[in-house]
């Protein structure tokens, strides 16, 4: 093991994860649907907490990792709104919300492309949108993201780094493009503050100016 990647080690094994973290992780691995890494979750209870985040639009289920992370950084009032295509996936996260404690009111999950749901959602009434889907589809997502924002409000992207695939020039398929449109669109845009965080994959991170 090298140093950098015993330092990426310790980093996202900084904050263990529990049981209940682990069997949806294990579910996600099962499904297909790569959930996001323990450092990166973290980063997104982190968020919601300092937020206060009561309503929270989650772009990609899962088998409901983020999902958890999320919920446990919000006030018990707040409602995590969640996104998937697949009702495997929802299934398996309503499964790990359950294992959790989590009450079913504190979950709206909605099954769709994610690209039909988005535009019904409110303008400006999200304190946090957080996005784990289809990645070619990360521009149009950060379109709808912002827009339904509140001033101060935050929206992250997972994966932008890729493995890796964004720094090296020979790398032009779809998904690799849109995680380096991605990264230039948050940087330009005018209504953003973002920081790009090398957890796990790669957490791109954007609040909105008041």
């Amino acid at each position: 093991m090298t140093a950098e990647s015993a330092l990426r080690e310790y980093v996202e094994q900084y904050l263990p994860e529990d049981d209940v973290h682990l069997a949806a992780r294990a579910r996600g691995q099962e499904l297909g649907c790569v959930p996001i890494g323990a450092g990166g979750g973290a980063a997104l209870r982190f968020l919601a907490t300092a937020l206060q985040a009561k309503a929270v639009v989650e772009v990609g289920t899962g088998a409901g990792t983020s999902g958890l992370y999320l919920l446990e950084g919000m006030p018990q009032s707040g409602i995590l709104t969640s996104i998937d295509v697949a009702p495997e996936h929802q299934r398996a996260a309503r499964e790990a919300y359950a294992s959790a404690g989590i009450s079913p009111s504190r979950t709206r999950l909605i099954m769709g492309k994610a690209l039909d749901v988005l535009p019904r959602l409110t303008d400006a009434a999200y304190d946090l949108v957080f996005v784990d889907a289809y990645k070619p589809e990360y521009p149009q997502y950060l379109q709808h993201g912002v827009r339904m924002l509140r001033p101060g409000g935050v929206i992250a992207f997972d994966n932008v780094l890729w493995h890796g695939a964004v720094v090296d020039p020979s790398k032009r398929d779809e998904s690799t493009q849109a995680m380096r449109d991605i990264a230039r669109l948050v940087r330009e845009d005018d209504r953003l503050v973002p920081v790009m965080l090398p957890l796990g994959d790669g957490l791109l991170v954007a609040a909105r100016r008041p």
